[in-house]
């Protein structure tokens, strides 16, 4: 899967024009939250009872300098995770604890499901992979906090930089993973809105 960059820059370019909040999108956010403490709740829980059993550290620094270091802890049961209070960009929706819960999740069901690591492509991959553990209406927050912020981040700004973090939902163009054609080798969405 491979993330076409005009499209990319499309999605960049409805993030960075969205306000900070839109209470229209609670819903989604409330729906998204849930789901990914759910989530969490499996990836930490005890093997004997269901869970995955993986122990996951909150650190202060980027953790990992690529995905085969990342997926070579989680198969020892371990994630070490960047913490969202690190990196003084705190979301308007989300807790600091909600959003590192997310960010394991998403490493682990995304980026080590997929085995793409965190270049446009690896953000693509991991985004359509985990999108399958979601409702429809928490997808669409799913959508803005890994697609719409990842594409903002790699065609809007310098790459070392994240911008501003958002409670929005992006058109559905962009944020149903349904409207991704697998065209090949490259993976397209639906023409912008």
């Amino acid at each position: 899967m491979r993330l076409d960059p005009v499209v990319g820059a499309a999605i960049a370019d409805a993030y960075m024009a969205a306000p900070t909040r839109d209470e229209r999108a609670y819903p989604a956010y409330a729906a998204f939250c849930h789901e990914t403490v759910q989530q969490y709740h499996f990836l930490i829980g005890r093997v004997e009872f269901g869970g995955l059993g993986i122990s996951v550290h909150i650190v202060d620094v980027d953790p990992y300098p690529n995905v085969a270091a990342m997926v070579d802890d989680v198969r020892q049961r371990r994630l070490m995770v960047w913490a969202s209070a690190a990196s003084g960009n705190a979301h308007p929706y989300l807790s600091d604890g909600e959003n590192d819960m997310f960010r394991a999740v998403h490493d682990v069901f995304g980026h080590a499901a997929s085995g793409r690591g965190f270049d446009r492509h690896g953000e693509e991959a991991a985004w359509w992979k985990h999108s399958s553990m979601y409702s429809s209406l928490a997808g669409r927050a799913l959508a803005t906090e890994t697609r719409g912020q990842n594409c903002a981040r790699i065609f809007r700004y310098d790459p070392g930089r994240f911008p501003e973090q958002k409670a929005v939902l992006l058109p559905p163009a962009f944020s149903d993973p349904r409207l991704v054609r697998l065209t090949g080798s490259a993976a397209t969405s639906a023409a912008a809105p």
